[in-house]
């Protein structure tokens, strides 16, 4: 069984749709291997996948690849998946699983100046977001994570709006439904719940997220460049 570093936090027929999502995800990566699978969502909303067959280890190991996995204890200096969870005038702290909070100190995110809350309103990080970070006596962001999040504030267009408690399909199909479809590049995935817009230049992120705001429960925040 591989825990995924990934939420399923929504309920009734949003947690359905999630899950039917992630099982469609589960067959293009694992779909030719030798392996069933069942999908379970933990007391502390984590996703777990055990598979049976012949090569359910590999498919373990692929999707925690893909995911990142929840572990049940850190090495110093190695770099593991949590999700944000909150944050305060002291840092950023991470769900790693287990009960296993993480607290990031604002000197460890290394994201330039200013307050927790107004770091990730830069960098547009909405809850729930999976995060890489080193362990150690006292954890830092990966700079993997660090590298994404500023690439996300330089790469050519207008920007990003980052959204969470909505599948990939679902954030794709609200874009349609408020007439924006021409008005973004992609929808990235982020985590199971967490998406990420891509907006070409032209496109005003601020605008996009009031436009698409009211059909969607969900933090929405703007990454401009």
């Amino acid at each position: 069984m591989v825990v995924l570093a990934t939420k399923c936090y929504v309920e009734g027929d949003a947690r359905e749709r999630a899950l039917d999502s992630l099982g469609s995800l589960i067959d293009n990566d694992v779909g030719e291997l030798d392996a069933t699978w069942s999908i379970d969502v933990r007391d502390d909303a984590f996703v777990a996948v055990e598979f049976d067959g012949e090569d359910a280890t590999v498919a373990d190991n692929l999707l925690a690849e893909t995911w990142g996995e929840i572990t049940p204890e850190f090495v110093e200096g190695e770099t593991y998946v949590a999700t944000l969870d909150s944050w305060d005038d002291e840092g950023w702290v991470l769900d790693a699983g287990n009960g296993e909070r993480v607290r990031i100190p604002t000197d460890e995110l290394g994201l330039g100046t200013g307050t927790p809350s107004q770091i990730r309103d830069r960098f547009g990080v909405v809850q729930h977001t999976p995060l890489q970070f080193v362990a150690g006596e006292t954890p830092r962001l990966a700079d993997a994570t660090r590298d994404r999040l500023y690439d996300w504030t330089r790469e050519e267009g207008s920007g990003r709006v980052n959204v969470n408690s909505a599948t990939r399909g679902e954030v794709r199909a609200t874009v349609n439904r408020a007439g924006h479809a021409s008005d973004i590049v992609t929808v990235e995935r982020l985590g199971l719940l967490e998406q990420s817009i891509v907006c070409p230049e032209g496109t005003d992120p601020p605008g996009l997220l009031a436009s698409i705001g009211s059909y969607l429960r969900s933090e929405l925040k703007c990454v401009l460049t």
